[in-house]
């Protein structure tokens, strides 16, 4: 993937070194020259001064090639207006924003940006957002048998109970993440546009769990 992460703070940079480790290419950019430093002496991908809403400044980032982006800059205001502008004009197909104010949420949320609260998100929780294949489990118990992974679902799940989904899988969900607070799912709760699913694995069936759930439900929902 080629990813454009605005903002170089210690959320942003850490998620742009995991990122450059795992093979992805990144257009990172800052107002602050100085921010670029916490990449590191060995980071040459590349790196633009400026805001995220800039169009000269996206285009130096590669925004016309970007598989994603992430803004995490320091502005709430900053940051969806970015995200706004990556997914709109640019139909980036993978754009999340970092928020302060968790009241907004909701309403951004609505114009189809996940947006994720700063306190409970971290560089790591980012990483697997975009690149979820690959990660390790979020707990494993410990006899190595059983595990939590977050899953992602295809949009075709979306209005539909998560019983129907535990069907389908034979794994039970342990717990949602909506607009940035989690909770437990009861067995009339329907899965939204913006959901964390995080379930229950038995060792060896991850592959399958996520295979069904990555793709529309068979039948309809």
């Amino acid at each position: 993937m080629h990813v454009v992460i605005m903002g170089c703070g210690r959320v942003g940079s850490s998620l742009a070194r995991s990122l450059v480790e795992r093979g992805h290419t990144i257009g990172i950019i800052d107002q602050d020259p100085k921010a670029f430093r916490r990449l590191g002496p060995d980071f040459d991908e590349t790196t633009v001064r400026g805001v995220g809403f800039d169009r000269e400044v996206l285009a130096k980032a590669g925004i016309g090639r970007a598989d994603a982006f992430v803004s995490v800059s320091s502005g709430d205001n900053s940051n969806i207006i970015a995200a706004r502008v990556a997914r709109e004009n640019y139909g980036v197909p993978k754009v999340i924003a970092r928020i302060y104010d968790p009241q907004r949420a909701t309403v951004y949320e609505r114009l189809g940006i996940p947006t994720v609260a700063t306190v409970r998100w971290t560089a790591d929780r980012l990483l697997r957002h975009l690149v979820p294949d690959g990660q390790e489990a979020l707990w494993r118990d410990p006899t190595a048998t059983l595990s939590m992974v977050e899953v992602l679902c295809d949009e075709g799940w979306y209005g539909t109970a998560l019983s129907v989904l535990e069907q389908a899988t034979g794994h039970r969900v342990a717990y949602i993440n909506r607009f940035g607070r989690a909770a437990l799912p009861t067995a009339s709760t329907v899965l939204q546009d913006g959901d964390q699913v995080f379930m229950l694995v038995a060792d060896g069936d991850e592959a399958g769990i996520k295979r069904i759930a990555g793709a529309a439900p068979q039948g309809g929902s």
